[in-house]
């Protein structure tokens, strides 16, 4: 068994026996037929991996490792807000004609600030922090800004990346840490999706800045199951589970803006059949 699909059953079986319900109360999302959307929900939910151990997919089924890259790269690497410069289709229902979700994502990337040193966007700042002052605790990315939120078509759901330097004994060189926060997940949809990306973009940092990847934590404050995705993550979690893929990255690559999908390799990746006809929540 993947520890992710360990973590993920855990998960799942704790809001199902012992979360909290939103039926009754006045929910904004709602499913196509107009319906209210309510769901069983954990408040404060908070998941470790360590991709010393392996990397955390799921092998209950496939979480597709390339376009969730792509997605990573999309806000972190090309700063966009254009759904026309994403391969995945998974924000077009939030985007405008011209293919924006306002100033939300890449937009809040790559808005540059004034330092005493000069004027750097947030990622160019966590990778320059991360050769000059490797053991700062203010390297942190945050894609939650409050004076744009009512121009953002939809507001970010995991926006806080922290990222942490630790020497382990017996190591030579340093190693990389994430913390992640999200504020609302839907677990069924995006739990593993949002796992691999941030686990993906913790490699290709480190990888960059000379480090090993070390531990993902992933908090979420919110993690919910909406109520017509309950039999499915029944049916998802009995499922036989399969050892972790082996996922690493083209060592040649030292810049991280030179990143792309096909510098992922992914090796054994075995998995149970994909679960299709999500309805999802709007």
């Amino acid at each position: 068994m993947s520890k992710a699909d360990d973590v993920f059953i855990g998960m799942c079986t704790d809001i199902i026996e012992n979360g909290t319900t939103t039926e009754g109360q006045r929910v904004r999302p709602h499913w196509e037929d107009g319906s209210p959307a309510y769901t069983i929900k954990q408040f404060g939910v908070c998941n470790r991996y360590d991709l010393r151990v392996e990397f955390p997919a799921l092998t209950l089924r496939q979480t597709g490792l390339k376009s969730a890259m792509d997605e990573i790269l999309w806000i972190y690497q090309r700063k966009s807000n254009n759904v026309h410069d994403l391969k995945p289709h998974i924000w077009d229902e939030w985007a405008d004609e011209m293919g924006s979700i306002g100033k939300a994502y890449g937009y809040q990337v790559g808005q540059v600030s004034h330092y005493a040193d000069g004027d750097y966007d947030q990622m160019d700042r966590v990778l320059k922090d991360l050769a000059e002052n490797p053991y700062s605790r203010r390297i942190m990315t945050n894609l939650y800004t409050f004076s744009d939120l009512s121009e953002m078509n939809l507001y970010p759901c995991a926006y806080n990346a922290i990222y942490n330097v630790t020497l382990e004994r017996g190591d030579s060189r340093p190693t990389l840490n994430m913390l992640l926060v999200q504020r609302s997940q839907d677990v069924l949809a995006a739990n593993n999706w949002n796992v691999c990306q941030y686990a993906i973009l913790l490699m290709m940092v480190a990888q960059v800045s000379g480090m090993n990847a070390g531990r993902l934590v992933h908090t979420i404050a919110d993690a919910h199951i909406y109520d017509r995705h309950v039999d499915i993550v029944r049916e998802l979690i009995s499922r036989p589970t399969h050892p972790a893929p082996k996922v690493t990255l083209n060592p040649e690559v030292s810049d991280f803006y030179d990143f792309t999908t096909s510098d992922l390799l992914v090796e054994g990746y075995e998995h149970g059949p994909q679960v299709t006809n999500i309805p999802i929540a709007v």
